[in-house]
């Protein structure tokens, strides 16, 4: 009698559990957004009722710190690994609610410890290894925290801006160092990219005192970067395959043009008076730069963060064709004075970021549907 084999045969593999702790550090994040947003209508002359009229005030610190300052925090406090990290993106969030709600000091208080616990994270980081990568992502940092004492000191949002300007900025490019550094031309190509952040952050620590020759430096600064990042970048390569590197190569290509538009303009005008010129900067950069940045990079980040699978779909390129289409019309709008088109782009652009988080889900349950 033949002996016979039985195996079993392979079930679906579990899917991972979703972080539920780190869920309220997000739900920070996303109410600051909410808020930025709102108020941002308000700023386009809608007659919307602002609860709040901070929403619209505080517009810009609400996305760039509540709202971005919170995300990138908690991300880096997951790649940490320490309980205590997570002390950056809580405070950050907290500071973004208040910030909204009107309790302005405690906000900008709450705010600034989120970027010197940042700080502290960078330092710890510093610990287990070094590169450059994390150099440029340290300067980010300490922008924030330094923007951030200003703010606290008494300069308005508007003063800052060079200073949140490079938070991100810096942020995003040791960060493409880092998840691409094997896919970069070496470490002699790299010096240029350091070149640039130096510039940059040499503008953004003379803005503090002079103002209009330390706009016009960043912006040298953000264009010197830019073509570095371009010219680095494998993204110039993906664009040409398929998928999610494609997308995210059409985010990071797209997001650097929009980065030289916002550089050339501070370089050529310095500091922009209150305007269409000024309008279109902040938008090329905070937008056409960041939020580009965002998009390319949420399939990556998201899964770390949440243990939640963003899977590719063409349906995100729906909200970034919409994104730059909408950035396109906007800025026309502010050069030249063309209040319709300001305001039409303006409304689009936050539907496109709505959008894109409509078609994240719509991707996730895609995904649910199809077998393992």
């Amino acid at each position: 009698m033949e002996k016979l084999e039985t195996r079993a045969s392979p079930g679906p593999r579990p899917r991972p559990r979703i972080a539920a702790r780190r869920l309220p550090l997000l739900a920070g994040a996303l109410l600051a957004l909410i808020a930025g947003l709102w108020g941002a209508l308000g700023l386009l002359d809608l007659d919307v009722p602002l609860p709040r009229t901070s929403f619209a005030q505080n517009h810009g610190a609400l996305m760039a710190l509540g709202f971005l300052g919170t995300l990138i925090s908690l991300e880096r406090s997951v790649a940490l690994g320490r309980t205590w990290g997570y002390a950056a993106p809580a405070l950050a969030g907290l500071g973004g609610i208040a910030t909204a709600i009107g309790l302005t000091v405690p906000g900008k208080l709450l705010l600034t410890a989120a970027g010197g616990w940042l700080i502290a994270i960078y330092i710890t980081v510093l610990g287990r290894r070094t590169g450059r990568d994390l150099t440029i992502q340290i300067a980010g940092a300490v922008a924030w925290y330094a923007g951030a004492l200003l703010w606290l000191a008494g300069r308005s949002v508007s003063e800052i801006v060079p200073w949140l300007a490079a938070f991100l900025i810096l942020t995003i490019a040791g960060e493409r160092l880092e998840l691409a550094r094997v896919a970069f031309l070496g470490r002699r190509a790299s010096d240029g990219l350091l070149v640039a952040v130096a510039v940059l952050g040499a503008g953004v620590a003379v803005s503090a005192v002079w103002p209009d020759p330390g706009w016009r430096l960043t912006g040298l600064g953000m264009v010197a970067l830019a073509g570095c990042l371009a010219f680095l970048d494998v993204a110039r390569r993906t664009i040409r395959g398929t998928g999610l590197p494609r997308f995210a190569a059409a985010c990071l290509l797209t997001g650097y043009a929009w980065l030289t538009v916002a550089g050339t303009i501070w370089l050529i005008a310095g500091r922009p008076a209150d305007g269409g010129l000024n309008d279109a900067a902040l938008h090329a950069v905070f937008l056409g730069f960041v939020m580009s940045m965002v998009f390319g990079h949420a399939p990556v980040i998201l899964p770390a963060v949440l243990r939640v699978r963003l899977p590719y779909h063409p349906i995100l390129y729906a909200p970034l064709a919409l994104l730059h289409v909408s950035l396109l019309v906007r800025v026309t709008g502010d050069l030249g004075g063309i209040t319709d088109a300001r305001t039409a782009g303006g409304i689009l652009g936050e539907v496109s970021l709505l959008l894109f988080g409509g078609c994240a889900v719509a991707a996730s349950r895609l995904l649910r549907r199809e077998p393992t």
